[in-house]
């Protein structure tokens, strides 16, 4: 069964080459696509990922929504694998999905640790044990069948953030959302710019404004205006 890794990309030429040959060095000689969605890059997104041997679309508009339903359209996989570009992939990702969905788990994701020692992130690792909404997110991967995801009418194209939380939420409505026990590592980064409570505080707030119906712009507004991006 052929498995489609979607990768959402903007400005990630540092990370996009890593992340492909990760994911074609773990998956060996079993049957995996790689494509890459790029939103317009102008730092060499494009072909860093081509020259790392992935397909590369260009989205039609930018979001990490609509270009994951875009990368999901273009895929051939019954089984569609969504990765952020500065993930570090679970070295025995194909079988650890295919053996969920073997199982019966139409979608789920990984456990996560994050590529830092500062002991407050291991607090935010942890609790991605659990099956709460709040412990979820797209940093985690996200793996799904195409039936399900057909299903679902694929993400939710109006949430410009919180894309991950809302198909997750939708997700648990049709069926049981399985979280493989071992983990990816996810990058630090945000953290690094920002202070750990800092970025709890945003966080936070964007939570309570998404399940208070707050409109995503106005969400990623507020989540912006709180943090630095470099």
């Amino acid at each position: 069964m052929l498995l489609s890794v979607i990768i959402p990309t903007y400005n990630e030429a540092p990370n996009i080459g890593r992340v492909v040959t990760e994911l074609r060095r773990y998956a060996g000689s079993q049957a995996v696509e790689i494509l890459v969605v790029d939103a317009n890059s102008p730092d060499g997104t494009a072909e860093a990922a081509r020259q790392a041997g992935a397909t590369v679309l260009q989205a039609p508009r930018p979001g990490r929504a609509a270009q994951m339903n875009h990368g999901a359209r273009h895929a051939r996989g019954e089984l569609l694998y969504f990765v952020h570009a500065d993930v570090r992939v679970h070295p025995n990702y194909v079988a650890d999905i295919r053996g969920a969905v073997a199982l019966g788990h139409e979608a789920g994701c990984y456990r996560f640790r994050f590529d830092s020692p500062h002991p407050l992130l291991r607090i935010n690792s942890y609790g991605t044990r659990f099956r709460g909404l709040m412990s979820r997110g797209g940093d985690q991967t996200l793996f799904i069948t195409r039936r399900l995801f057909e299903r679902l009418q694929g993400f939710d194209e109006y949430y410009v953030i919180m894309e991950d939380f809302d198909i997750i939420r939708r997700i648990r409505r049709l069926a049981t959302f399985f979280i493989i026990p071992a983990d990816v590592v996810v990058s630090a980064r945000k953290y690094e710019t920002n202070s750990w409570l800092r970025v709890q505080l945003a966080n936070l707030t964007a939570f309570l404004l998404f399940f208070l119906h707050q409109p995503p712009t106005r969400i990623a507004r507020v989540y912006k205006k709180m943090l630095s991006y470099r």
